[in-house]
Order: structure tokens, then sequence, then C-alpha cells
């Protein structure tokens, strides 16, 4: 820990011939979790048994200020334990680099920055960190943001290649996207908040062998929250146009919030979200199922992540209807969320006959406790009852199995150090 102070202190030495106020801090965070999966993501089939394992994030991050200066460098390792041998040279994953941007501030309203870094907006429906996966999510992008008082304005790019190419590949490209650019506008008028996004994605797909197209799905829409005393509401609309791999996008969703203090310590929220989808008997080649493009999917429609989180895409879309229950005393919180899934659109049987809509429950139990500042235990369990519907929908035998799911996780955030001269 000395030779590390001593190195930065070096550094920030280095930087001073100019008369900047600068400084440098470092903190680490390790993460690591259980998880019981008995049914997680998908239904348990007949025969098979649950799984355990223990999965860590150890992140080490520096920030750095001078003036008008910011940059932020963060590594990562995720890991799960003993996926290399104990005698192993070598990690599996190794060492990543989660954010690694520079952002400068051209006047007192204007900045830009630079490199990795996270992106994030609102409630993170559409653009969103996803810190429960233990890797996270970070763009390579550029971002320009006004941001005069009680506004913000922030305009994004960003161009992806798999390697520093003379040629145009002729096999599609493998990460996420291709391109992207959005303009996401902020304002505060008394107690209601307005935000209002327009994201294109470019995704590169082969139309014919050796021939690459790429094409461009637009999400627009609004977010809106409102704060009156004891009540909490907030409402997100979003539409999704344009084409991808050659298909007509037309999709949409909605999703609304209605939150109730009862007391300092116990807060209810009923909730309730729509995402489009297709009918399993429409023909027609155009999508019709929104997509949360980069959003943090773990935190909406149940923890057990049936829907939207790697999977139930270009599917029959989702209605759930939900209730937050919150409660916390001195060091302790909880929270219990059951949920109602539907589908909006139709499912077939083996027999191509209509099948009820209704999927399943799922109820959420999650717990924290504080030990110390930089210290937090949290743990939850949750459990599905499923229909014979989402048994269709998941291809599973038997959906009267029991799937539940729970884990224990610890989170170590201590700060390093600061240093300032």
């Amino acid at each position: 820990m000395k030779a590390l102070k001593i190195a930065c202190l070096v550094l920030l030495t280095m930087a001073s011939f100019e008369t900047y106020a600068q400084e440098l801090d470092a903190n680490l965070q390790l993460r690591p979790r259980y998880e019981y999966r008995n049914g997680y993501k998908s239904l348990m089939p007949n025969g098979e048994s649950a799984s355990s394992f223990v999965s860590q994030r150890s992140r080490l991050n520096f920030n750095f200020k001078q003036e008008k200066l910011k940059l932020k460098l963060t590594l990562q390792n995720s890991r799960t334990w003993g996926d290399v041998a104990t005698t192993s040279t070598a990690d599996k994953n190794g060492v990543a680099v989660f954010e690694a941007w520079g952002e400068y501030q051209f006047t007192q309203n204007w900045t830009a920055r630079l490199g990795r870094q996270v992106i994030l907006y609102d409630n993170q429906r559409v653009f969103g960190e996803i810190d429960w996966a233990q890797q996270g999510q970070s763009h390579d992008a550029a971002v320009f943001s006004f941001h005069p008082k009680n506004h913000q304005l922030d305009l994004g790019v960003a161009l992806n290649a798999n390697a520093e190419n003379l040629l145009e590949p002729k096999i599609p490209y493998i990460t996420n996207y291709k391109s992207m650019q959005y303009v996401w506008y902020h304002t505060k008028w008394d107690k209601i908040n307005t935000s209002f996004l327009v994201l294109n994605t470019g995704y590169e797909f082969e139309k014919a062998i050796g021939n690459l197209e790429v094409d461009y799905k637009q999400t627009f829409g609004t977010y809106l929250t409102f704060k009156e005393k004891k009540w909490d509401i907030d409402l997100g609309v979003y539409g999704q146009t344009g084409k991808s791999t050659d298909k007509k996008v037309s999709a949409w969703y909605a999703g609304a919030n209605l939150g109730y203090a009862f007391s300092d310590t116990f807060k209810a929220f009923l909730g309730y979200e729509f995402l489009s989808g297709k009918d399993q008997d429409d023909a027609s080649p155009v999508i019709k199922s929104f997509s949360p493009i980069f959003g943090t999917n773990h935190a909406f429609n149940g923890l057990m992540d049936y829907f939207y989180v790697g999977n139930h895409q270009n599917s029959v879309g989702l209605q759930d209807a939900y209730l937050k229950l919150n409660y916390s005393v001195k060091k302790w919180q909880f929270s219990l969320v059951p949920h109602v899934f539907n589908a909006p659109n139709i499912v077939l049987d083996a027999s191509n006959k209509k099948m009820d809509s209704y999927l399943g429950t799922e109820f959420d139990f999650t717990l924290g406790y504080t030990v110390q500042k930089d210290v937090m235990i949290s743990s939850g369990y949750s459990q599905l009852f499923a229909s014979k519907t989402l048994e269709r929908l998941k291809n599973v035998n038997d959906a009267s199995n029991t799937h539940n799911w729970a884990w224990v996780m610890v989170s170590f955030n201590p700060r390093i150090f600061t240093l300032k001269q």
C-alpha cells in the first residue's frame, strides 16, 4: 500500500509543473456472491439438479481531477471461484478495462467525455450499467454534454470495429452494435422531472455471402417523474422503428409506478409494464417485439431474469403487474415484490390452439444489512409459480417443478487513499 501511494505521489509531482490544483483518489470493490439456481432464467427440466457457485467482482478505480480535466480508470476481474486451478499460472478472464475515459470542461456548461464509460439515464430501462452482472456494462463512446441550471442535453456517438483493419471485414461484426448515436434531454420543472431520448443503433448483418450491411433501429420516448410529499410517480413510454436484419421494426413500451410513503420506514409501489410482442400465428416479417437495448433488465420483470436478460427477444412480449413493499430500519433494508406475468400476444400449443395468456407469478424477497460504512451484506430469495403457457414458451416439459433462486452477496467498497496537491 505504501509503495502504491508513493507511485501515485510521484505521478502527481511529475504533472505538477503547472500551478493547477490536482486530486487523485483510489477505491477498491470486492464483491463475492453465492447463488443457488433451481430454475433461474428458465424452468427446471425433469431429471436435472440445481446448481450453486460463487462468483466475484474485483475492481480498482482511479479518479483524477485537475481544474477542467477529469480522468477515470477502472480495472476489473470477474471470475467464478474454481474456474482456474489453485496452481494455475494464468487467470481465465484476466484483468479487463471497465472504464477508461477523459473529460474536459470547455466552459461552465459544456463538457466532453471520450473513452470507455458507463452510460446510464433515468431508471436505466433503455440505458443502464447492469451493475448486478459482475462484469457490468460500459461503452466505447464520446459524449458531449450541455448542462445549464435545471437542464441537461447529452449527445453521444460510438463507432465499433473488431480490430485496426486494413480492409472491411467480410464477416458480421460480432459485438453488440456497429455504431450508435443518441440525444438525451432532461429538464426539471418544480416537482416534475422530464427526459426525452432518441437513440439510433446500427447492427451489422450478412445479407448475402460476403455482403455485409448495417441496419439502423431507432428507439425514442420520454420518462417523467413527479414527487409531492409522500407521493412518488414515474412514467415511461418508448417506441421503436427502423430495420433489423432487413426486417421492419414496429414496437413499443409503456411502464408506470405509483408510490406512497406510509412512514419514514415503509413505502409501497404499485407498478405495471407493457412490452409489445408478436402473435405466434402472425406471419408478417415485421419485428413487433420491443427490445430494451442497453437496459438494466435484471431490475425489471422479476429478479429470476425470465424476461429480457439474454432471453425472450423477438417473442410474444410481456405484461408485468407488480407490488413493491420496502421497509428500512436502522442498518436493515427489506423488500418484497410479487409479480404477475401475462403474455400480451397469442401463444400457441403443440396443436396450434391458443393458450391462456397467464405466464406465472413470481415473489422476490431481498434484505440488506450495512455492517459499516464500506461493508454491505445483501441476500435474496425468489420463487416462480409457472403456468403451462410459460412452459410452452421456455420449451420445458413440466412447469409444476419447483423453481426458486437464492443468493448472498458481500460488498467491500473502501477508499484506499486520496492525494491532493
